[in-house]
């Protein structure tokens, strides 16, 4: 059971790779393997990043609740990522995407920790809303029709139910901000 949610985080790596993906495909550039690793260990640790300022900022529990799973999923996605690396014989390449996306989480960031505090539990909440969908919709959209190894479309189709949940937890808390 936990090697099959360490399977499911690990593929939130890789959705959170979608969201980088998504950005990629409208602009053309197609990423190969060890880059997709790059993206996928750093959108993992932008929302980590993400979810410690929550806490940090946040009194809301629901949202403290939500930024400490946040951090302790994707901190299980990053080790799994590192597992699945180690496994391939690969190494994660820096590329545009992961520039890219390390540019607009410094914009993000920035916000986060400057919105007025009585602003911060809506801002911080619709943009998790906002990632997760754009996330699923990636992996539907983008990473599974053009996964050529099975063994990833496989992973990436199983991952989909964790990151729904985790898309109905962040609408669930948005509900009550």
């Amino acid at each position: 059971m936990k090697l099959k949610n360490n399977i499911k985080l690990l593929f939130l790596c890789l959705l959170l790779l979608s969201v980088s993906g998504i950005t990629i495909a409208q602009n053309g550039p197609k990423l190969i393997d060890t880059e997709v690793a790059s993206v996928a260990v750093v959108a993992n640790q932008i929302d980590i990043d993400y979810a410690k300022i929550a806490i940090k900022r946040s009194k809301n529990k629901d949202i403290t609740e939500f930024a400490t799973r946040m951090i302790e999923d994707h901190n299980a996605v990053i080790s799994q990522a590192v597992a699945l690396v180690e496994k391939l014989g690969v190494n994660p390449k820096d590329n545009a995407v992961s520039q890219s996306l390390l540019d607009q989480a410094e914009t993000k960031l920035k916000i986060l920790r400057t919105v007025k505090k009585k602003d911060f539990d809506k801002t911080y909440i619709d943009n998790e809303v906002e990632y997760h969908r754009a996330v699923i919709d990636a992996v539907k959209g983008l990473l599974i029709p053009e996964t050529e190894n099975e063994e990833l479309k496989a992973l990436l189709e199983a991952v989909l139910p964790a990151l729904e949940a985790h898309l109905n937890h962040a609408k669930m808390v948005q509900s009550k901000i």
